[in-house]
């Protein structure tokens, strides 16, 4: 068997430890201990420091001074934060998308929304089981609304937006599932896109954003109540 590229190896094992990051299965506050993370990983002390970096200028990992490397906490300062920003950002996306409309676009997000509608939210009827491919047309679908605005920095900018509230929603999604009806709100979106509505589509999304942020943040398993 040719052994992978060291660029190539240590490009797997960023994308590894990210997705154990986004899902939760690293939890908020936990210290990344470098021996932990090469056996659990079978990789190099190098190219963990290597990845650890790099997370840590994704947002999704602290360097703590002296301390090494800990997971990103978590706060409802933090959740209203990044969900205010994002909806900001994908507001001017949006009106950009608007301004520049053509039928491509159009197009693209009717099927988008299409192949998203078509696959379940959970794998299981009776309790929440995650499909990784209704993740996977959700992020594409909501992508798309924004790709209009054909700026690459400024989709860039809400890609991270939406990994750090991935991260959110992961934590608390067997909460938020039930309480969730994603299909009518995408079906909305997409029908302001169809009939042109800018300020709709927008608020729709805002919306859309603002709703799951406030399941969340009424999770008292991950923001316990002050006395």
């Amino acid at each position: 068997m040719t052994a992978l590229p060291n660029a190539t190896l240590a490009t797997n094992l960023y994308d590894r430890i990210r997705a154990d990051l986004l899902d939760g299965r690293l939890e908020p506050g936990r210290k990344l201990q470098i021996e932990f993370l090469c056996d659990h990983y079978q990789a190099g002390q190098t190219p963990v420091r290597e990845a650890l970096n790099r997370l840590t200028s994704d947002g999704l990992v602290e360097r703590r001074d002296q301390r090494g490397f800990a997971v990103r906490g978590i706060s409802a300062s933090d959740l209203r934060e990044i969900t205010k920003t994002r909806c900001w950002l994908e507001e001017v996306a949006l009106r950009e998308a608007f301004a520049i409309r053509s039928v491509e676009w159009e197009e693209q997000v009717v099927l988008a929304c299409h192949r998203l509608s078509k696959v379940p939210r959970s794998l299981s009827e009776t309790e929440y089981k995650e499909n990784p491919e209704w993740e996977r047309l959700h992020r594409a679908f909501h992508r798309t609304l924004i790709g209009g605005c054909q700026s690459r920095w400024l989709i860039i900018f809400c890609d991270q937006l939406t990994d750090q509230l991935y991260r959110y929603r992961q934590l608390s999604v067997r909460r938020v599932y039930p309480k969730r009806h994603e299909a009518e709100e995408h079906q909305a979106m997409l029908e302001a896109v169809v009939a042109g509505e800018a300020s709709r589509a927008i608020e729709l999304v805002k919306t859309h954003y603002q709703r799951t942020a406030d399941i969340i943040l009424s999770d008292a398993a991950l923001f316990p109540p002050t006395s």
